[in-house]
Protein backbone atom coordinates (compact mmCIF):
# COMPACT_ATOMS: atom_id res chain seq x y z
CA UNK A 1 0.00 0.00 0.00
CA UNK A 2 2.98 2.33 -0.28
CA UNK A 3 2.24 5.69 -1.83
CA UNK A 4 4.54 8.38 -3.12
CA UNK A 5 4.21 11.33 -0.70
CA UNK A 6 2.90 14.56 -2.15
CA UNK A 7 5.17 17.50 -1.44
CA UNK A 8 4.37 21.10 -2.18
CA UNK A 9 6.74 22.75 -4.63
CA UNK A 10 9.71 24.51 -3.00
CA UNK A 11 8.46 23.68 0.51
CA UNK A 12 9.03 21.01 3.09
CA UNK A 13 6.47 18.24 3.30
CA UNK A 14 3.75 19.25 5.78
CA UNK A 15 2.60 16.34 7.95
CA UNK A 16 -0.19 16.42 10.51
CA UNK A 17 0.06 13.94 13.38
CA UNK A 18 -3.11 13.28 15.37
CA UNK A 19 -2.52 12.29 18.99
CA UNK A 20 -0.03 13.62 21.55
CA UNK A 21 0.52 10.43 23.53
CA UNK A 22 3.86 8.67 23.47
CA UNK A 23 3.07 7.18 20.03
CA UNK A 24 2.03 10.47 18.41
CA UNK A 25 4.79 12.61 19.91
CA UNK A 26 7.48 10.08 18.97
CA UNK A 27 6.10 9.87 15.44
CA UNK A 28 6.12 13.65 15.17
CA UNK A 29 9.72 13.74 16.40
CA UNK A 30 10.99 11.22 13.85
CA UNK A 31 9.22 13.00 10.99
CA UNK A 32 10.53 16.39 12.04
CA UNK A 33 14.08 15.12 12.40
CA UNK A 34 13.82 13.74 8.85
CA UNK A 35 13.02 17.22 7.55
CA UNK A 36 9.22 17.37 7.50
CA UNK A 37 7.18 20.32 8.74
CA UNK A 38 5.06 18.76 11.49
CA UNK A 39 1.81 19.87 13.10
CA UNK A 40 0.80 17.83 16.16
CA UNK A 41 -2.83 17.94 17.27
CA UNK A 42 -4.59 16.49 20.28
CA UNK A 43 -8.03 17.03 21.82
CA UNK A 44 -6.50 16.94 25.32
CA UNK A 45 -4.97 20.01 26.91
CA UNK A 46 -1.66 18.29 27.75
CA UNK A 47 0.50 15.57 26.20
CA UNK A 48 0.40 11.97 27.45
CA UNK A 49 -3.05 12.48 28.97
CA UNK A 50 -4.37 9.07 27.91
CA UNK A 51 -2.86 5.59 28.15
CA UNK A 52 0.68 7.01 28.18
CA UNK A 53 0.17 8.79 31.50
CA UNK A 54 0.93 6.09 34.09
CA UNK A 55 1.54 2.75 32.40
CA UNK A 56 3.71 -0.02 33.82
CA UNK A 57 6.91 1.78 32.85
CA UNK A 58 8.58 -1.27 31.31
CA UNK A 59 10.40 -1.35 27.97
CA UNK A 60 10.63 -5.02 27.17
CA UNK A 61 11.33 -7.02 24.06
CA UNK A 62 11.17 -10.07 26.31
CA UNK A 63 7.41 -9.90 26.79
CA UNK A 64 6.20 -9.15 23.29
CA UNK A 65 3.51 -11.85 23.23
CA UNK A 66 0.05 -10.66 22.18
CA UNK A 67 -2.67 -11.10 24.76
CA UNK A 68 -4.59 -13.50 22.52
CA UNK A 69 -2.47 -16.52 23.37
CA UNK A 70 -3.88 -19.97 22.58
CA UNK A 71 -6.53 -20.74 25.17
CA UNK A 72 -7.46 -17.10 25.82
CA UNK A 73 -11.11 -17.95 25.16
CA UNK A 74 -11.07 -20.44 28.04
CA UNK A 75 -9.33 -17.88 30.24
CA UNK A 76 -12.10 -15.37 29.60
CA UNK A 77 -14.70 -17.96 30.59
CA UNK A 78 -12.68 -18.98 33.65
CA UNK A 79 -12.48 -15.40 34.89
CA UNK A 80 -16.10 -14.57 34.07
CA UNK A 81 -17.82 -13.01 37.08
CA UNK A 82 -14.62 -12.61 39.12
CA UNK A 83 -14.21 -8.93 39.88
CA UNK A 84 -10.58 -9.35 40.99
CA UNK A 85 -9.57 -11.34 37.91
CA UNK A 86 -6.61 -10.15 35.81
CA UNK A 87 -8.68 -10.49 32.64
CA UNK A 88 -12.25 -9.18 32.78
CA UNK A 89 -15.01 -8.59 30.23
CA UNK A 90 -17.79 -6.23 31.25
CA UNK A 91 -21.20 -7.46 29.97
CA UNK A 92 -22.17 -4.02 28.63
CA UNK A 93 -19.08 -4.03 26.39
CA UNK A 94 -19.82 -7.36 24.69
CA UNK A 95 -22.09 -6.08 21.86
CA UNK A 96 -19.43 -3.62 20.69
CA UNK A 97 -16.71 -6.28 20.84
CA UNK A 98 -18.31 -9.04 18.79
CA UNK A 99 -16.61 -8.33 15.45
CA UNK A 100 -13.28 -7.39 17.01
CA UNK A 101 -13.52 -10.28 19.48
CA UNK A 102 -13.99 -12.90 16.78
CA UNK A 103 -10.85 -11.64 15.04
CA UNK A 104 -9.03 -11.52 18.38
CA UNK A 105 -9.90 -15.16 19.07
CA UNK A 106 -9.14 -16.17 15.47
CA UNK A 107 -5.63 -14.81 15.87
CA UNK A 108 -5.10 -16.94 18.98
CA UNK A 109 -4.41 -19.99 16.81
CA UNK A 110 -0.95 -21.29 17.64
CA UNK A 111 0.72 -20.51 14.29
CA UNK A 112 -0.65 -16.95 14.15
CA UNK A 113 0.17 -16.26 17.77
CA UNK A 114 3.77 -17.43 17.35
CA UNK A 115 4.24 -15.40 14.17
CA UNK A 116 2.82 -12.26 15.78
CA UNK A 117 5.03 -12.79 18.83
CA UNK A 118 8.11 -12.92 16.58
CA UNK A 119 7.03 -9.74 14.77
CA UNK A 120 6.49 -7.96 18.08
CA UNK A 121 9.80 -9.14 19.53
CA UNK A 122 11.72 -7.95 16.47
CA UNK A 123 10.04 -4.54 16.56
CA UNK A 124 10.53 -4.25 20.33
CA UNK A 125 14.24 -5.07 20.14
CA UNK A 126 14.71 -2.47 17.40
CA UNK A 127 12.68 0.06 19.39
CA UNK A 128 14.79 -0.40 22.54
CA UNK A 129 17.93 0.37 20.53
CA UNK A 130 16.24 3.52 19.22
CA UNK A 131 15.15 4.80 22.62
CA UNK A 132 18.63 4.08 23.97
CA UNK A 133 20.07 6.21 21.15
CA UNK A 134 17.59 9.03 21.73
CA UNK A 135 18.34 9.07 25.44
CA UNK A 136 22.07 9.38 24.81
CA UNK A 137 21.72 12.05 22.16
CA UNK A 138 19.02 14.18 23.79
CA UNK A 139 19.85 13.94 27.49
CA UNK A 140 21.86 17.21 27.23
CA UNK A 141 18.69 18.89 25.90
CA UNK A 142 16.54 17.69 28.80
CA UNK A 143 15.31 14.23 27.83
CA UNK A 144 15.06 12.94 31.41
CA UNK A 145 12.54 10.20 32.12
CA UNK A 146 14.02 7.88 34.78
CA UNK A 147 15.44 5.68 32.03
CA UNK A 148 17.50 2.72 33.19
CA UNK A 149 18.86 -0.36 31.41
CA UNK A 150 18.10 -2.43 34.48
CA UNK A 151 16.92 -5.60 32.85
CA UNK A 152 13.62 -7.14 33.97
CA UNK A 153 13.08 -10.15 36.23
CA UNK A 154 10.05 -12.41 35.79
CA UNK A 155 9.12 -14.44 38.87
CA UNK A 156 7.49 -17.88 38.89
CA UNK A 157 5.71 -19.97 41.48
CA UNK A 158 4.85 -22.80 39.07
CA UNK A 159 7.67 -24.83 37.45
CA UNK A 160 5.46 -25.70 34.48
CA UNK A 161 4.77 -22.03 33.78
CA UNK A 162 8.46 -21.25 34.05
CA UNK A 163 9.25 -24.02 31.58
CA UNK A 164 6.70 -22.67 29.08
CA UNK A 165 8.11 -19.17 29.42
CA UNK A 166 11.65 -20.48 29.00
CA UNK A 167 10.66 -22.18 25.75
CA UNK A 168 8.93 -19.01 24.53
CA UNK A 169 12.03 -16.98 25.36
CA UNK A 170 14.24 -19.42 23.48
CA UNK A 171 12.00 -18.93 20.44
CA UNK A 172 12.67 -15.17 20.56
CA UNK A 173 16.46 -15.35 20.66
CA UNK A 174 16.59 -14.89 16.87
CA UNK A 175 14.90 -11.50 17.40
CA UNK A 176 17.71 -10.44 19.72
CA UNK A 177 16.07 -11.32 23.06
CA UNK A 178 18.56 -12.66 25.64
CA UNK A 179 17.64 -14.23 28.95
CA UNK A 180 19.16 -15.90 31.99
CA UNK A 181 17.68 -18.66 34.13
CA UNK A 182 17.84 -17.63 37.79
CA UNK A 183 17.50 -19.88 40.80
CA UNK A 184 15.62 -18.74 43.90
CA UNK A 185 18.98 -18.17 45.60
CA UNK A 186 20.12 -15.88 42.78
CA UNK A 187 16.81 -14.01 42.90
CA UNK A 188 17.11 -13.29 46.62
CA UNK A 189 20.75 -12.28 46.25
CA UNK A 190 19.90 -9.78 43.53
CA UNK A 191 16.60 -8.58 45.05
CA UNK A 192 16.64 -8.98 48.86
CA UNK A 193 13.14 -7.47 49.14
CA UNK A 194 11.81 -10.84 47.93
CA UNK A 195 13.30 -12.82 50.84
CA UNK A 196 9.95 -13.06 52.71
CA UNK A 197 8.38 -14.97 49.77
CA UNK A 198 11.37 -17.20 49.09
CA UNK A 199 9.36 -20.38 49.77
CA UNK A 200 6.69 -19.39 47.23
CA UNK A 201 9.13 -19.01 44.35
CA UNK A 202 10.50 -21.73 42.12
CA UNK A 203 12.78 -19.53 39.99
CA UNK A 204 12.87 -16.68 37.53
CA UNK A 205 13.92 -15.52 34.10
CA UNK A 206 16.05 -12.40 33.86
CA UNK A 207 16.14 -10.35 30.65
CA UNK A 208 19.30 -8.20 30.76
CA UNK A 209 18.57 -6.03 27.72
CA UNK A 210 15.19 -4.74 28.90
CA UNK A 211 14.78 -1.28 30.38
CA UNK A 212 12.43 0.95 32.33
CA UNK A 213 11.31 4.57 32.04
CA UNK A 214 8.45 6.96 32.65
CA UNK A 215 6.46 7.23 29.41
CA UNK A 216 4.67 10.44 30.39
CA UNK A 217 7.91 12.22 31.32
CA UNK A 218 9.50 11.01 28.09
CA UNK A 219 6.57 12.28 26.04
CA UNK A 220 6.52 15.71 27.66
CA UNK A 221 10.30 16.13 27.46
CA UNK A 222 10.56 14.99 23.82
CA UNK A 223 7.70 17.30 22.85
CA UNK A 224 9.42 20.24 24.55
CA UNK A 225 12.62 19.59 22.59
CA UNK A 226 10.66 19.19 19.34
CA UNK A 227 8.85 22.49 19.91
CA UNK A 228 12.15 24.27 20.46
CA UNK A 229 13.20 22.89 17.09
CA UNK A 230 10.11 24.20 15.34
CA UNK A 231 7.30 21.66 15.76
CA UNK A 232 3.80 23.17 15.90
CA UNK A 233 1.77 21.77 18.79
CA UNK A 234 -2.00 22.31 18.95
CA UNK A 235 -3.40 21.12 22.31
CA UNK A 236 -7.14 21.16 22.88
CA UNK A 237 -7.84 20.85 19.15
CA UNK A 238 -10.14 17.98 18.18
CA UNK A 239 -10.01 16.52 14.67
CA UNK A 240 -13.58 16.10 13.45
CA UNK A 241 -13.03 14.70 9.97
CA UNK A 242 -10.33 13.73 7.49
CA UNK A 243 -11.07 15.46 4.20
CA UNK A 244 -10.07 14.03 0.85
CA UNK A 245 -9.87 15.52 -2.64
CA UNK A 246 -9.82 13.29 -5.72
CA UNK A 247 -9.28 10.27 -3.52
CA UNK A 248 -6.30 11.45 -1.49
CA UNK A 249 -5.95 13.19 1.84
CA UNK A 250 -6.35 16.94 1.52
CA UNK A 251 -7.02 18.49 4.94
CA UNK A 252 -8.16 17.94 8.51
CA UNK A 253 -11.43 19.47 9.71
CA UNK A 254 -10.82 20.45 13.33
CA UNK A 255 -12.59 22.24 16.16
CA UNK A 256 -10.47 25.28 15.23
CA UNK A 257 -11.06 25.11 11.49
CA UNK A 258 -9.42 23.28 8.57
CA UNK A 259 -5.70 22.42 8.51
CA UNK A 260 -4.11 21.57 5.17
CA UNK A 261 -1.56 18.78 5.06
CA UNK A 262 0.41 16.78 2.52
CA UNK A 263 0.14 13.73 4.74
CA UNK A 264 -1.47 12.74 8.01
CA UNK A 265 -0.58 10.11 10.61
CA UNK A 266 -3.46 8.93 12.78
CA UNK A 267 -1.93 8.08 16.16
CA UNK A 268 -4.78 8.81 18.57
CA UNK A 269 -5.17 5.32 19.97
CA UNK A 270 -8.60 3.76 20.27
CA UNK A 271 -10.21 6.87 18.75
CA UNK A 272 -8.62 6.10 15.38
CA UNK A 273 -11.45 3.88 14.04
CA UNK A 274 -13.91 6.78 14.36
CA UNK A 275 -11.86 8.98 12.02
CA UNK A 276 -11.25 6.23 9.49
CA UNK A 277 -14.75 4.77 9.26
CA UNK A 278 -16.18 7.57 7.04
CA UNK A 279 -13.39 6.86 4.56
CA UNK A 280 -14.41 3.22 4.33
CA UNK A 281 -11.50 1.95 6.43
CA UNK A 282 -12.40 -0.58 9.11
CA UNK A 283 -9.68 -0.51 11.74
CA UNK A 284 -9.69 -3.57 14.08
CA UNK A 285 -8.69 -1.69 17.24
CA UNK A 286 -10.52 -1.78 20.58
CA UNK A 287 -9.81 -0.17 23.98
CA UNK A 288 -8.56 -2.38 26.80
CA UNK A 289 -8.46 -0.84 30.27
CA UNK A 290 -5.48 -1.13 32.57
CA UNK A 291 -4.82 0.14 36.10
CA UNK A 292 -1.79 1.40 37.98
CA UNK A 293 -0.73 2.87 41.31
CA UNK A 294 2.30 5.10 41.87
CA UNK A 295 3.66 5.53 45.37
CA UNK A 296 6.81 6.94 46.95
CA UNK A 297 9.43 4.30 47.63
CA UNK A 298 10.70 3.95 51.18
CA UNK A 299 13.04 1.56 52.93
CA UNK A 300 10.33 -1.08 53.18
CA UNK A 301 9.06 -0.93 49.60
CA UNK A 302 12.32 -0.25 47.77
CA UNK A 303 13.18 -2.70 45.01
CA UNK A 304 16.16 -2.53 42.67
CA UNK A 305 14.89 -4.63 39.79
CA UNK A 306 11.63 -4.23 37.89
CA UNK A 307 9.53 -7.32 38.49
CA UNK A 308 6.91 -9.20 36.50
CA UNK A 309 4.88 -11.51 38.72
CA UNK A 310 3.74 -14.43 36.58
CA UNK A 311 1.37 -15.93 39.15
CA UNK A 312 -0.41 -12.70 40.07
CA UNK A 313 -0.28 -10.99 36.65
CA UNK A 314 1.13 -7.67 37.89
CA UNK A 315 4.30 -5.64 37.38
CA UNK A 316 6.33 -3.60 39.87
CA UNK A 317 8.65 -0.96 38.43
CA UNK A 318 11.03 1.36 40.31
CA UNK A 319 10.99 4.76 38.57
CA UNK A 320 13.47 7.01 40.31
CA UNK A 321 12.13 7.50 43.83
CA UNK A 322 8.69 6.14 42.92
CA UNK A 323 7.27 2.63 42.64
CA UNK A 324 4.79 1.89 39.85
CA UNK A 325 2.40 -1.03 40.35
CA UNK A 326 0.33 -2.05 37.33
CA UNK A 327 -1.90 -4.81 36.06
CA UNK A 328 -5.29 -6.06 34.85
CA UNK A 329 -6.85 -6.13 31.40
CA UNK A 330 -10.47 -5.09 31.33
CA UNK A 331 -12.73 -5.01 28.31
CA UNK A 332 -15.12 -2.24 29.32
CA UNK A 333 -15.78 -0.50 26.03
CA UNK A 334 -14.97 3.20 26.21
CA UNK A 335 -15.69 3.49 29.89
CA UNK A 336 -12.61 5.32 31.14
CA UNK A 337 -13.82 5.74 34.72
CA UNK A 338 -11.61 4.53 37.55
CA UNK A 339 -13.02 1.64 39.56
CA UNK A 340 -11.46 1.82 43.07
CA UNK A 341 -11.98 -1.92 43.57
CA UNK A 342 -9.96 -2.77 40.47
CA UNK A 343 -7.19 -0.37 41.52
CA UNK A 344 -7.14 -1.88 45.01
CA UNK A 345 -6.95 -5.33 43.40
CA UNK A 346 -3.65 -4.35 41.76
CA UNK A 347 -2.25 -3.47 45.18
CA UNK A 348 -3.56 -6.71 46.68
CA UNK A 349 -1.97 -8.83 43.94
CA UNK A 350 1.36 -7.00 44.30
CA UNK A 351 1.35 -7.52 48.08
CA UNK A 352 1.36 -11.27 47.53
CA UNK A 353 4.93 -10.88 46.31
CA UNK A 354 6.06 -7.64 47.95
CA UNK A 355 4.51 -8.00 51.40
CA UNK A 356 5.97 -4.72 52.67
CA UNK A 357 3.49 -2.75 50.56
CA UNK A 358 0.63 -1.03 52.42
CA UNK A 359 -2.39 -3.22 53.11
CA UNK A 360 -4.96 -0.65 51.97
CA UNK A 361 -5.07 1.63 48.96
CA UNK A 362 -4.69 5.30 49.82
CA UNK A 363 -5.76 7.46 46.88
CA UNK A 364 -3.81 10.46 48.16
CA UNK A 365 -0.42 8.74 48.28
CA UNK A 366 -0.82 6.00 45.65
CA UNK A 367 -2.24 8.01 42.72
CA UNK A 368 -4.58 5.33 41.32
CA UNK A 369 -4.95 5.63 37.55
CA UNK A 370 -6.65 3.89 34.67
CA UNK A 371 -6.16 4.14 30.93
CA UNK A 372 -7.59 2.66 27.75
CA UNK A 373 -4.95 0.97 25.60
CA UNK A 374 -5.61 0.61 21.84
CA UNK A 375 -5.38 -3.11 21.11
CA UNK A 376 -5.40 -4.55 17.61
CA UNK A 377 -7.32 -7.76 17.07
CA UNK A 378 -4.22 -9.60 15.84
CA UNK A 379 -1.93 -8.44 18.68
CA UNK A 380 0.57 -6.51 16.55
CA UNK A 381 0.54 -2.75 15.90
CA UNK A 382 -0.98 -1.35 12.72
CA UNK A 383 1.54 0.89 10.99
CA UNK A 384 2.10 2.69 7.72
CA UNK A 385 0.04 3.48 4.65
CA UNK A 386 -3.69 3.01 4.10
CA UNK A 387 -5.68 2.72 0.89
CA UNK A 388 -6.10 6.52 0.96
CA UNK A 389 -2.97 8.21 -0.43
CA UNK A 390 -1.45 10.55 2.13
CA UNK A 391 -3.08 8.82 5.10
CA UNK A 392 -0.96 6.72 7.48
CA UNK A 393 -1.45 4.86 10.76
CA UNK A 394 0.40 4.29 14.01
CA UNK A 395 -1.97 2.60 16.41
CA UNK A 396 -3.03 -0.77 17.84
CA UNK A 397 0.07 -1.34 20.01
CA UNK A 398 -2.01 -2.17 23.09
CA UNK A 399 0.02 -2.94 26.22
CA UNK A 400 3.27 -2.56 24.23
CA UNK A 401 2.81 1.05 23.14
CA UNK A 402 5.63 2.39 25.30
CA UNK A 403 7.95 -0.41 24.21
CA UNK A 404 7.13 0.04 20.51
CA UNK A 405 7.04 3.85 20.46
CA UNK A 406 10.43 4.67 18.94
CA UNK A 407 10.61 1.68 16.61
CA UNK A 408 7.08 2.16 15.29
CA UNK A 409 7.72 5.88 14.79
CA UNK A 410 10.81 5.12 12.71
CA UNK A 411 8.86 2.72 10.49
CA UNK A 412 6.00 5.17 10.00
CA UNK A 413 8.47 7.94 9.17
CA UNK A 414 9.96 5.75 6.46
CA UNK A 415 6.50 4.96 5.12
CA UNK A 416 5.40 8.61 4.99
CA UNK A 417 8.60 9.78 3.32
CA UNK A 418 8.71 6.89 0.86
CA UNK A 419 12.00 5.54 2.21
CA UNK A 420 13.00 1.88 2.59
CA UNK A 421 11.76 0.76 6.04
CA UNK A 422 14.23 0.06 8.81
CA UNK A 423 12.47 -3.31 9.31
CA UNK A 424 10.27 -5.39 6.98
CA UNK A 425 6.67 -4.17 7.25
CA UNK A 426 4.99 -7.51 6.48
CA UNK A 427 2.54 -8.33 9.24
CA UNK A 428 2.53 -4.79 10.64
CA UNK A 429 0.38 -2.91 8.11
CA UNK A 430 -3.36 -2.58 7.71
Amino acid sequence: MAHEPRQRKDQRMRVAVIGAGVIGVTTAWYLQEAGAEVVLLDAAAAPASGSSFANGGMLHASHAEPWNAPGVGLDLLRYLGRRDSPLLVRPHAIPGLIGWGLRFLGNSRRARFEEHTRLNARLAAFSLKEIDRLQRELAPEGLDFDFRRSGILKLFQDPASQARNRTASEDMTDAGVRFEDWTVERIIAEEPALAPVRDQLCGGLYFPDDAIGDAARFTAALLAIARRRGLTYCPGVAVRRLRTFRGRLDALETSEGPIAADACVVANGYHAPDLLRPLGIRLPVAPVKGYSLTLPMNAGTRIHLPLIDDANKVVMTPLGDRLRLAGTAEFAGRDGSLNPQRAASVLDHCRRTLASLPEQMDAETMAPWTGLRPMSARGTPILGATAVPGLYLNTGSGHLGWTFACGAAALVRDSVLGEPPALPMEGLTL
